[in-house]
């Protein structure tokens, strides 16, 4: 898949130390831990603290919220059930889903709920896989009736109030109309948590026990999950918020009280994995051999294709595009990717050091994930430190500026 050696030259890994100790001397980041996985060979540090006044040091094994990272790892539970022939692309959903079934589609986007007009088809479950089938986060129109309903509903993470379990999320989802027509444009986030209802509804069980039955357990992945077990909580850190004013830290989710101290009552794909980076890199480097782990497949080779490769038509790519370009000053430089497969990220042109090709998403508690199948290469960062300043996006590109000098073959 692509050209690589298949090893991990020694020359640059003290540049890459080097940068990313200079975020963690800053103060920004009170500490980290960065694996670069290729072939046979993983090279790891860890820096810093668990907690910015001090303490603990970050370990390899440090327990981290994946955040929106948790998307490329959820997504394959559905490909399961696609290699199963249990689902199918162009079902419609409303067999498994009838909360979603006969939906009206607001007349404009910042019309009143009411005015709407009925959708032109049934969602089906291509459209939740690409997360096209109609609603979403879109941080370009807070305020608009729509955005006000989906936050006071409670069917997006908004810390500190959990979502509801997962039949009351789906009653409070279909009491909204959709923001687009079904298949029509690319939206963030409840696409993701959508799939996971699906997943469940499907088999019969919680999503997350499919999840470590069909993949966690397969993987090794033992420190994977939607909680972190109470003999394990002193390997979590908490997360952080810095005041984007003042810098001053303030914790945004305590390890023992927080969101992932207990089972959640809604176990969300789109953001509620917690992981370690060697969790992440079996399950990335499983995508980079084509679904197969240790010989065992996981995953076909046609699904991983399709969930790696840019699964957006020309419109629907060119406006999820656009967003990106409009809104790169409230990112931070995130998102420039150009394409979507499923769960993830498909880099379609290259705007920065990565080729076209590389896949991965990153995470809005400090976490960066993505393989890279020209180079043959994993990359993990995970930290700490919220997106509610620039310091650890700023961290991420810097990691993944100085990766890609140190492959040099």
């Amino acid at each position: 898949m692509g050209r690589t050696s298949g090893g991990l030259p020694p020359v640059g890994f003290a540049r890459l130390r080097e940068v990313l100790s200079r975020h963690v001397e800053s103060g920004r980041i009170p500490g980290l831990v960065a694996l670069i996985g290729r072939g046979d060979e993983t090279h790891v540090e860890a820096m810093g603290t668990m907690r910015h006044d001090g303490g603990t040091p970050m370990r390899r094994d440090t327990i981290f919220r994946m955040a929106s990272t948790s998307k490329p790892v959820s997504i394959a539970a559905a490909m399961v059930l696609l290699d199963e022939c249990r689902i199918r692309l162009d079902d419609p959903v409303q067999e498994w889903l009838p909360e979603l079934a006969d939906r009206q589609v607001l007349a404009r986007i910042d019309a009143p709920l009411d005015d709407t007009v009925p959708a032109r088809r049934p969602i089906t479950v291509r459209d939740v896989l690409t997360c096209t089938f109609g609603l979403g986060m879109d941080m370009t129109v807070i305020g608009t009736p729509i955005m006000n309903a989906v936050f006071e509903q409670g069917i997006t993470p908004n810390l500190p109030e959990p979502m509801p379990e997962q039949d009351e999320w789906m009653r409070r989802l279909g009491s909204l109309p959709l923001m687009h027509q079904p298949g029509e444009r690319w939206q963030y986030q409840i696409g993701s948590d959508l799939a996971g209802v699906l997943v469940s509804r499907v088999t019969g069980q919680s999503f997350e026990s499919f999840l470590r039955e069909r993949i966690f357990e397969p993987l090794g992945m033992r420190d994977t999950g939607f909680h972190v077990p109470a003999d394990q909580l002193h390997r979590l850190p908490p997360l952080y918020a810095p005041d984007p004013a003042t810098g001053e830290f303030h914790v945004w989710d305590d390890a023992a009280t927080g969101r992932h101290a207990t089972p959640p009552a809604f176990q969300g794909g789109g953001g509620g994995l917690v992981s370690t980076a060697d969790d992440y890199d079996a399950y990335f480097r499983m995508l980079l051999n084509g679904g197969v782990h240790e010989g065992q497949r996981i995953l076909s080779r046609p699904a991983v294709e399709l969930m790696t490769t840019n699964r957006l038509t020309p419109d629907q790519q060119a406006a999820r595009q656009q967003l990106a370009l409009d809104n790169v000053h409230l990112s931070f430089g995130q998102g420039q990717h150009g394409g979507w497969g499923l769960g993830m990220a498909v880099r379609t042109y290259r705007g920065d050091y990565a080729p076209v090709g590389q896949f991965g998403w990153d995470g809005g508690s400090g976490a960066s994930t993505y393989a890279d199948p020209v180079n043959g290469i994993v990359g993990i960062l995970l930290t700490q430190v919220g997106a509610s300043v620039p310091h650890s996006i700023h961290l991420m590109h810097d990691f993944w500026t100085t990766l890609y000098q140190v492959i040099d073959d």
